[in-house]
């Protein structure tokens, strides 16, 4: 069983990836809050639609309802409107280094809250990814790539991918009684999307500039563009991480999940036709020791 939820982090993490490339132009055409919006009402339709079809409602246990409505205001909502803010003001490259800060979070926070313990093999294996994929990130990106660009504040840049970063630790973590308790990962993934859904929707109602739409109607291109990373991420990155998190020490499930920056280092280099520095790959290796590491434990 953990060779399987740590290979499903690792399903995560490339999704992630794909999809983190794939949102970045609708991210900064439709804005943080319209990309969400769109993506969140897509993706708990199709969710919904799945549990039902599996009759995964009957796995859910109700009197942990608690999290899931702090999970889709913090996890969701909170978390991936300051992820796509971030995506905006430094790319997906900045983006992901700073959101992978997930992990020691996570990890933190399941010592503290779940009496999770992550020692010897597992918490070398583990620091040996994390600084892998730091250094992928650092040295994976080229100056020339329009993606690479900075607008607006660095400072703030870094202040919403740290949130995300928190938010998503406090949304796995928080959700991992569910599902200790029998709830299904993919029904834990429809209520917290859903209910994410819901709010974004609600906040739409309010006559605030944050929240208006920056296109009013985009059309059917741009549309598919924004949906289909939402469809990797929220759909079946999560639900691959959910799984992850129920079977694994919550830090190592978000470790690998959090793979994307070294699975995003071939795709940028087939889109730009420029190879990563040799620090990169050497990222990359070592993030794949510590992942061999944890997964021989």
């Amino acid at each position: 069983m953990p060779i399987i939820a740590a290979a499903a982090a690792l399903g995560a993490s490339f999704c992630w990836a794909a999809g983190a490339l794939l949102a970045h132009r609708p991210a900064t055409l439709l804005g943080s809050f319209g990309l969400a919006r769109m993506q969140l009402v897509w993706a708990a339709a199709i969710l919904v639609i799945i549990v039902t079809l599996q009759n995964g409602w009957q796995s859910v246990v109700w009197s942990q309802w608690p999290a899931f409505v702090i999970t889709s205001f913090i996890g969701v909502v909170g978390a991936n409107l300051a992820m796509f803010a971030c995506l905006r003001r430094g790319g997906p490259r900045r983006a992901q280094l700073i959101v992978s800060m997930n992990a020691p979070i996570a990890a933190v926070l399941g010592y503290v809250f779940l009496g999770e313990i992550i020692t010897g093999q597992k918490l070398y294996g583990g620091a040996m990814a994390l600084t892998g994929m730091i250094l992928a990130i650092l040295f994976g990106g080229n100056s020339n790539d329009k993606m690479e660009d900075i607008h607006g504040s660095t400072a703030l840049m870094i202040g919403f991918g740290l949130c995300a970063a928190a938010g998503n630790a406090i949304g796995l973590v928080i959700l991992k009684p569910a599902m200790l308790a029998g709830t299904d990962p993919i029904a834990v993934n429809a209520l917290r999307t859903a209910g994410g859904a819901l709010i974004v929707a609600t906040l739409a109602l309010i006559p605030i500039g944050a929240f208006a739409p920056v296109i009013l109607k985009p059309g059917a291109g741009l549309r598919l563009h924004a949906i289909a990373p939402g469809i990797l991420g929220y759909v079946i990155a999560v639900s691959l991480q959910l799984y992850a998190v129920r079977w694994l020490d919550t830090g190592i499930a978000v470790v690998l999940g959090s793979a994307a920056p070294v699975i995003m280092l071939p795709m940028i280099w087939m889109i730009t036709g420029k190879r990563p520095r040799a620090l990169a790959w050497f990222g990359a290796l070592l993030a794949l020791a510590g992942t061999s590491l944890i997964l021989t434990h």
